[in-house]
């Protein structure tokens, strides 16, 4: 048994040893002191205590068993390094199930915000536990950014930061040494005969490489997608994780390059440093004038040639559209792919009747929206395609 499972067979037998000893203690609860257990990494022997005392009992005159069967136990303590992903029965539904449980951490102990008494007919269990909590989940997932509380917007902006982003690829023109190939190497070949005096025992074979494309997002910042801009930097933090080929850009009514200000561990301090960066940050929109920026300075660049260009944006121009038209069909010249993502495009009633937005629809490839979690993981697929 690995680290990881016998860490996790520890935290649900406590569990079951508190059922076993009375206690009112049912699948949900066992999840969730699983998951928050999880969330705080590698836990001292207080943590832990405090990590099971609010979530796995709801009654005062259950403190003493509890501590009773905690000393019992966790006599050694324990180390918590757990990715409850793919260990937590049902927690396959949502991967960033622990992100959203409710759970804050307040001097080291674990704070349930809605603690209350619980009867034994209110505890779900099993699938039932389960389901309500991917229901949850899934409310979360729809919900339009424009809509979120602060609190939901500080869970969803670290699901987001988590989202796996594919890095677009493509193959090159020079082949190179691979089993099994496409291509018979009469070379190689031959140069491996010499040494079986003449006889071609060992084939080789080639194929050609794959490389990395270019990824550059360009995202709106203007007083219309205040709404989305933070999640949308959110997924271009995600994005800068998934390789070095990933070029940002923010714009209202000019460029402001932020690559290097993503490219850093602690994206709270990003997020705070950006907002200092682009002077024109919630203020008006010049999409195309801000296009003519990235051209003509990163037109000949390899950032841009051959690249996924995505342009997060509401397409509200207040600019020349004839402007906007003329860089588009630019940037569909140079890129490999334009991918446009309009949050307006959420709403099933969403028409591209605006003056910018229909002058760029003929350059763009893919369009999609950007209106919440589940437009954001759609995205995320898109580039892998």
């Amino acid at each position: 048994m690995g680290v990881e499972a016998d860490a996790l067979e520890r935290l649900i037998g406590f569990g079951r040893e508190l059922r076993h000893r009375g206690l009112n203690v049912g699948t949900g609860r066992i999840v969730t002191f699983c998951r928050s257990a999880a969330a705080l990494g590698a836990l001292d022997r207080t943590g832990l205590y405090w990590a099971g005392r609010s979530s796995l009992i709801s009654r005062p005159e259950d403190a003493q068993a509890f501590d009773a069967a905690f000393d019992e136990w966790f006599r050694e303590g324990i180390r918590i390094e757990l990715d409850l992903s793919t260990h937590v029965p049902g927690a396959g539904i949502e991967r960033d199930l622990d992100e959203l449980q409710g759970l804050t951490v307040d001097d080291d102990r674990v704070v349930a915000k809605d603690w209350h008494a619980l009867d034994e007919s209110d505890e779900p269990e099993g699938e039932a536990a389960i389901r309500i909590v991917a229901s949850a989940v899934e409310l979360l997932r729809e919900k339009s950014f424009a809509d979120l509380t602060e609190e939901e917007r500080l869970r969803v902006a670290r699901v987001i930061r988590r989202l796996a982003v594919a890095v677009p690829r493509r193959r090159t023109r020079r082949f190179r040494p691979t089993p099994g190939g496409a291509r018979f190497d009469v070379r190689r070949t031959l140069r491996r005969s010499l040494r079986t005096q003449g006889e071609p025992f060992h084939r080789a074979w080639r194929d050609r490489g794959v490389r990395t494309r270019p990824l550059v997002l360009i995202l709106d910042v203007s007083g219309s997608m205040s709404p989305y801009a933070r999640a949308l930097l959110q997924f271009a933090f995600a994005a800068m994780a998934a390789g070095r080929r990933v070029e940002v850009f923010c714009f209202g009514t000019r460029l402001t390059r932020v690559t290097r200000t993503l490219r850093t561990k602690d994206p709270d301090r990003a997020m705070h440093e950006i907002g200092r960066q682009v002077a024109d940050w919630e203020g008006g929109t010049r999409i195309g004038a801000s296009l003519k920026t990235l051209l003509d300075e990163w037109g000949q660049r390899a950032a841009l040639r051959g690249s996924v260009a995505v342009i997060c944006s509401d397409g509200l121009e207040r600019g020349e559209p004839e402007l906007l038209r003329v860089q588009m069909a630019r940037l569909r010249r140079l890129a490999h792919r334009v991918v446009w993502v309009n949050p307006l495009k959420g709403s099933p009633r969403y028409e591209p009747l605006a003056r910018g937005m229909a002058a760029a629809l003929p350059s763009i490839d893919v369009f999609l929206p950007g209106h919440n979690l589940e437009s954001l993981e759609e995205l995320s697929r898109a580039l892998a395609d």
